[in-house]
């Protein structure tokens, strides 16, 4: 009997050796076609490409590392991963770094001033690199609070397919069984210069609050950010919710790689994703997980990137009808990781979904629509008590309340747990710095029954709307939060807590009646009705109106100068690009 014939059999190409259509390169194709761009491809030798490398789609790794803070120390790992998601696909990823800053370090600084900054550097500095190497897609590795956004503005702007990669939360520290982390520093020297506890003491909670790479551990700006990202469909689903090291935050940058490229592959870009719907599931996300005022104000900017109207009314209407349910520091109980460790925040997504708060129709970055990426989706395991049912939340409502009155007639807003009380009237306590205040709080001249009040420190005031979490922490660590409030043109961390008003408009900087308060005023918080009112009467509002003159500005050179003149009122988003003149 004679012999079938040898199957015959091809030799399957490596994964990096795939080449992509050429629609997949119509940035690229810029710069590796013809005799012309010959010098371009002989630079792109020298950085490592070959020959085959100028028919694959190039994939921008834009990487936030850097090692002035914990945030982002470990990203240039990351970055190594989703380049090696990309080329193992057919791509060829190239990394290029932006900066980052630290909130955690610069904090009570006249450094911080720069934080805010930041944002916008880092955006343009995305921009900037991506428009001109022509990349066809783009993965943003983001890892602190303002380098977040500053991703999401940049991929805004360019519109080319596009992912965002989260650096992960930071492991909480341990301090006699309990979690720690860096907002326990800031309350520790509160309580330290209240004499509840000594040198030691304090030494002990510094030393081991901060055991490691990832961003800071509760439901502050960066888990909050990266959670709306995930919402707004420009992470992969889990991307908010993984320890910074661990096998699941590696998988999620490998995936990204590969994701990308399917993105460029189908054409879908950020704008396709970026919807006023997907903005609204975003605000409803963060709303549910009780997430940081700082989310606000970079909504707000991420939403005009793409030319979509976003307000601060936005955070009202949805508030109304979404409630507070995590149980996350800094008003509940537990740091992100323990969130990580029942699931993240899909099953809670899941929820939101059926109970019809969220849109299930958006696209998102898999390339599939929200409602698809959650189906099979499980439940929260049973017992546990960080997401709290809709029977039983930790507020009804939205805890982001915008409020209004004759001391913010254009906004200002506030984060109310509902555990600080619901409406405050006390006599001002007026300064023109946050260091100031810091030291009158620390030295015992705040009492009980006083509004704090911190100006000159908004956008273009500060410049920089610095953060108050030394003062607000130094409050809480004093044990007045029930007893004193703090309001403020500045922002406030996102673990700040406390009866706090930020985003104050307009400013004092613009004149706006945050500027006219004296010392000893009475002034009323109402955060059940949503306004603020400093309690004089309209005409001796208009007199101190025509005595106040504006201070001239403390910088006129550099960045912080260009920043003042340009940028936008708080309640518009901060952004430095909405009013440009082209006369």
């Amino acid at each position: 009997m004679a012999k079938k014939p040898a199957k015959k059999t091809t030799k399957k190409k490596p994964a990096s050796s795939k080449t992509c259509d050429d629609k997949m390169r119509q940035y690229s194709s810029h710069i590796t076609e013809t005799a012309e761009r010959a010098p371009a491809r002989a630079m792109l030798h020298a950085v490592g490409f070959t020959d085959k490398d100028f028919k694959k789609p190039q994939v921008g790794i834009a990487s936030t590392w850097s090692m002035v803070t914990p945030c982002n120390m470990h990203i240039d790992d990351l970055a190594d991963k989703v380049e090696t998601g990309v080329n193992k696909n057919g791509g060829k990823g190239v990394q290029f770094n932006t900066i980052t800053i630290s909130d955690g370090i610069s904090m009570g600084t006249e450094g911080m001033k720069y934080s805010l900054v930041s944002r916008e550097v880092i955006a343009d500095s995305i921009e900037t690199v991506v428009g001109c190497q022509w990349f066809d897609g783009v993965v943003a590795i983001g890892g602190c609070d303002k380098n977040m956004p500053g991703c999401l503005i940049a991929l805004g702007r360019l519109n080319r397919p596009a992912i965002f990669v989260y650096g992960g939360t930071i492991m909480p520290g341990i301090h006699k069984g309990k979690d720690v982390d860096i907002v326990s520093v800031f309350e520790a020297v509160g309580s330290h210069a209240n004499d509840k506890i000594d040198d030691k003491e304090l030494k002990r909670i510094e030393a081991r609050s901060i055991p490691g790479a990832g961003s800071c551990g509760g439901m502050y700006t960066a888990n909050t950010m990266a959670s709306a990202i995930e919402a707004l469909g420009m992470s992969l689903p889990g991307s908010s919710a993984q320890a910074a090291i661990s096998k699941e935050k590696a998988k999620d940058c490998t995936e990204a790689g590969k994701a990308v490229l399917e993105l460029v592959k189908k054409n879908i870009c950020p704008k396709d994703i970026m919807t006023k719907k997907a903005f609204e599931n975003a605000i409803v996300v963060l709303t549910a997980l009780g997430g940081s005022t700082n989310a606000v104000l970079h909504m707000i900017a991420m939403a005009h990137s793409v030319g979509i109207k976003i307000s601060i009314d936005d955070f009202t209407r949805l508030g109304k009808k979404t409630p507070v349910l995590a149980d996350l520091k800094p008003s509940g109980k537990y740091v992100m990781q323990r969130l990580v460790e029942i699931g993240g925040i899909q099953p809670l997504m899941k929820r939101l979904l059926k109970a019809g708060l969220l849109h299930g129709d958006c696209m998102t970055v898999t390339g599939k629509t929200l409602a698809q990426n959650l189906r099979s989706v499980k439940d929260y395991p049973k017992g546990q008590d960080i997401i709290r049912p809709f029977k039983d939340p930790i507020k009804k409502d939205g805890h982001l309340v915008i409020m209004y009155g004759n001391l913010a007639p254009e906004g200002s807003v506030a984060k109310i747990s509902g555990k600080e009380g619901l409406s405050f009237t006390g006599k001002a306590k007026v300064f023109a710095s946050e260091e100031d205040a810091l030291q009158r709080i620390l030295d015992g001249t705040i009492k009980k029954g006083t509004v704090i009040v911190i100006r000159y420190e908004g956008p273009k005031g500060g410049p920089g709307m610095r953060e108050m979490l030394a003062p607000t922490a130094a409050v809480m660590g004093k044990g007045l939060g029930e007893d004193v409030a703090l309001i403020t043109d500045g922002r406030f961390s996102g673990g700040s807590h406390g009866f706090v008003v930020g985003h104050v408009t307009p400013e004092a900087q613009a004149g706006g009646p945050i500027a006219l308060i004296k010392n000893g005023d009475s002034i009323t918080i109402d955060a059940e009705k949503r306004v603020m009112n400093l309690n004089i009467s309209a005409s001796e509002m208009k007199k101190r109106k025509a005595a106040w003159k504006k201070p001239k500005p403390r910088y006129t050179k550099g960045v912080l100068a260009k920043y003042a003149s340009h940028v936008a009122s708080a309640s518009e988003g901060a952004v430095t690009d909405k009013d440009l003149d082209f006369s």
